[in-house]
């Protein structure tokens, strides 16, 4: 059976890629080390804040400490508190799912964002207490596509709900990247990846692909759970 849903946050719940882009530019431009949206979207989604910084001054040759890292990442997180501050729009039937879920199965959030990207987010939208569980970029040493948040928040539902038998084998991860997928996939949980992001065709390694979550419930979930063992 079907014991947890574990969602993406960032092109899952809200379409808040554009929003980190503009964040990392306003922080990376008067440093000479800004790109394009279509670099992002070919090269740097999908990492957290961490790596992306990391990979921007790898690019261009160029050395990035510890103390300077730290700077950045509080830069970027300020530029896009004040980005989000004007209101975001959630995808369509997420928040409609996320709600559905309630009293059905626990349900977990797995980002690469930080902490104090989601939560205002959250908030706006009305489901900060829907999530039992919560894993973000501050938790973990490594993003996805490595496992290691995927492995955190199925340990911390297990933990959670001693009694629901909650292992990775039983758990349906909510993904829109090929990073994110993988990052599931390497946890050992099966993916259902949506299109808001990449197409079809980019998101093979899911066992599952749909166009959107608008309809979907838990009864849903759970045909397409079974249907991919």
């Amino acid at each position: 059976m079907l014991a947890a849903v574990i969602f993406d946050f960032d092109g899952i719940i809200v379409d808040t890629e554009p929003l980190h882009y503009k964040a990392f530019q306003e922080v990376l431009v008067p440093l000479g080390l800004g790109y394009s949206w279509e670099d992002y979207i070919s090269h740097y989604i999908g990492f957290d804040d961490r790596d992306a910084f990391r990979e921007a001054y790898a690019m261009a040759g160029r050395p990035l400490d510890v103390n300077e890292l730290s700077l950045l990442i509080a830069k970027k997180a300020a530029a896009f508190i004040r980005i989000i501050a004007s209101g975001v729009t959630p995808f369509p039937g997420v928040v409609e799912l996320i709600k559905s879920l309630n009293g059905s199965c626990p349900i977990a959030l797995c980002s690469g964002a930080l902490a104090s990207d989601i939560g205002p987010i959250l908030q706006q939208l009305a489901i900060t207490d829907a999530f039992a569980v919560k894993v973000t970029a501050d938790e973990v040493s490594a993003s996805k596509p490595h496992p290691e948040s995927y492995e955190l928040a199925v340990k911390r539902l297990a933990q959670k709900f001693p009694s629901l038998g909650i292992a990775p084998s039983r758990c349906l991860a909510i993904e829109d990247t090929p990073a994110g997928i993988a990052s599931a996939n390497g946890a050992g949980l099966k993916v259902l990846a949506v299109t808001n992001s990449y197409p079809e065709e980019k998101l093979g390694s899911a066992l599952k692909v749909v166009d959107s979550l608008v309809g979907i419930d838990y009864q849903g979930l759970g045909t397409y759970f079974h249907s991919l063992t």
